[in-house]
């Protein structure tokens, strides 16, 4: 009977789709793993295909692959070094009767020796895993050399019942993989839930975490062991990929974890940040884009954008470009000169004068002598949209759009303007984090960014009043109550669904938390036409909140 085991956790960065490459990736951790005398390298969810697959799943073809990589990686066992546990489809049946299943797999010694399915599937927020995964029973754990692994796959781990049968079964670890997309707060959230289960079965466990970008949702890694004590014995680095190497020894009490490193996991502002860059060069790498366009306004939203893909991509692959009309201010021109150049980015000039010119000849006919409202303005914004579109088209860099959450949830955006684009990096970030994201990044250089250190975006950008510059002497308060108000109201209303009587109790005036309420409804059609973007908080527009685009209900206000 095995004594001591070293255990690898290696927390990687797959590619969904890309079966060939995630094998090859989980076999050169396998060998980085072996390097370090591990017997046994614990990936994460789904690794072999790609976390979430999505309705990949459906297709017989793609699970056929994905069985094709699987089988491989079991071979590659036979040269007698560390097994691996690895997350994977399994599928059981055959023909039209063929259910899949997301499984997590024993390879050693050339084949498979152990499979478990998964049994909790998760169906809120991002999830939709009962739309393709079939429920898998409930198991008891797997024998490796000696010891019993109780082996889960990410949501058996949020619910008591997968334990309890595990450690009802013998289980001498718990052995958790993951894809758990990042939040606010949410390591926090694991370690509790983890630290219950461990109340609950007096077992160690082990928690291995996907990292990088896959469209919308990103994955911090910040895998960790926790030990039958509560006590945390190793943590890996959040936001890049990683080898977490642990020592294990079989005492009186059972099995235990010697203490290993523990890297210091980010939070607050540095944690939001570096997701926004994971989620951009994840989403650009991954789609194959040389680089990104971005239209900087000279504005506090496209700085802050500019910024984190300088920091995701390199300022070589950031184009920026100024798009005056002739309600421009020359503080906007040379702000975003000045932004430009602490960057180090190329930034051109494209005055949009004559296509505003141009729409307005074309249109005078239809318009009939009407007085100049929001359909001037949304001109505009879509000349610059139209001329972003065309430089994407002609270079094939991406249209990086930079609009943020307040404006996406009131509407304070225009369709086919400045809501054009491949994705939007602020999507889910709320002004008032904008402006406190650029305040924490020119006083920091978060780890692994590619940007220059010190200020990169100017004082006046971050100290002037927000303006579309649409129309003469515009701010954004015009239209819209002051951010710290709205903010707090629309996170009221998106994040904790809140009643309208709720909110004023909180201070709000209550004809301004039904006019937000309702704007927040109008525009759910914009932002179905919205480009993807990072989700950071528990409620992100798309999947997270599926609300009717027809919808009368008036229950808010």
């Amino acid at each position: 009977m095995t004594d001591q085991l070293t255990i690898a956790i290696a927390q990687t960065d797959p590619t969904v789709g890309d079966i060939a490459g995630n094998v090859a990736r989980i076999l050169d951790w396998r060998a980085k793993a072996a390097a370090e005398g591990a017997d046994l390298v614990v990936f994460t969810e789904l690794v072999v295909s790609g976390y979430p697959p999505e309705d990949l799943v459906l297709k017989a073809a793609y699970r056929r692959a994905v069985a094709d990589g699987l089988a491989e990686l079991a071979r590659a066992t036979a040269d007698g070094g560390p097994a691996m546990v690895v997350g994977s489809i399994h599928t059981d049946g055959a023909g039209d009767d063929e259910v899949a299943y997301n499984a997590v797999h024993l390879l050693d010694g050339g084949r498979e020796v152990a499979v478990r399915m998964k049994h909790e599937l998760p169906n809120y927020g991002v999830f939709d895993e009962k739309r393709i995964f079939a429920q898998g029973p409930l198991q008891g754990p797997v024998d490796f050399r000696g010891l019993r692994l109780g082996l889960m796959v990410c949501e058996d781990m949020w619910e008591p019942e997968v334990t309890e049968t595990l450690e009802e079964s013998g289980a001498e670890i718990l052995v958790v993989v993951n894809g758990s997309p990042y939040e606010t707060d949410k390591h926090d959230i694991r370690t509790q839930v983890a630290v219950r289960r461990i109340g609950e079965s007096g077992l160690p466990l082990i928690y291995s975490n996907q990292v990088g970008g896959q469209d919308d949702i990103v994955f911090d890694g910040a895998s960790f062991v926790l030990g039958a004590d509560y006590g945390l014995r190793a943590l890996a680095p959040a936001w890049e990929e990683a080898l977490l190497v642990t020592q294990w020894r079989r005492g009186a009490d059972g099995w235990d974890c010697a203490q290993g490193p523990c890297a210091a996991p980010p939070e607050g502002h540095e944690a939001v940040y570096r997701a926004l860059v994971t989620g951009l060069a994840g989403y650009v790498r991954k789609n194959g884009f040389p680089g990104v366009v971005i239209g900087l306004s000279g504005g506090i939203d496209s700085a802050l954008s500019a910024a984190v893909a300088v920091d995701a991509l390199g300022a070589d692959k950031v184009h920026c470009v100024m798009m005056p009309s002739p309600y421009t201010s020359d503080e906007s021109l040379e702000d975003a000169a000045a932004c430009a150049g602490h960057l180090g980015v190329r930034l051109d000039t494209v005055s949009i004068e004559s296509a505003m010119g141009a729409f307005a000849d074309m249109l005078a006919p239809l318009f009939d002598d009407r007085a100049p409202d929001t359909t001037e303005e949304n001109i505009q914004a879509r000349s610059r949209g139209i001329t972003l579109m065309a430089i994407s088209n002609k270079l094939g860099t991406m249209v990086l759009s930079t609009g943020n959450k307040s404006e996406m949830s009131v509407g304070y955006a225009t369709l086919y303007g400045d809501m054009c684009g491949g994705y939007s990096v602020l999507k889910d970030v709320y002004k008032t984090e904008v402006f406190a994201l650029s305040r924490w990044r020119n006083q920091a250089h978060p780890a692994g960014a590619l940007g220059p250190e010190g200020r990169v975006i100017p004082e006046r950008i971050i100290t002037k009043p927000p303006s579309a510059e649409l129309k003469p002497d515009q701010t954004d308060q015009d239209s819209l109550p002051p951010y710290d108000d709205l903010d707090d109201i629309l996170e009221c209303l998106i994040e904790h669904d809140m009643a309208v009587a709720e909110i004023v109790e909180r201070g709000h005036d209550e004809a301004v938390v039904k006019r937000v309420w309702r704007m927040l409804e109008l525009a759910e059609y914009k932002r179905r036409q919205a480009p993807p973007g990072v989700k950071i908080t528990r409620r992100a527009f798309g999947r997270d909140r599926r609300y009717p685009i027809t919808n009368w209900f008036k229950g808010g206000v």
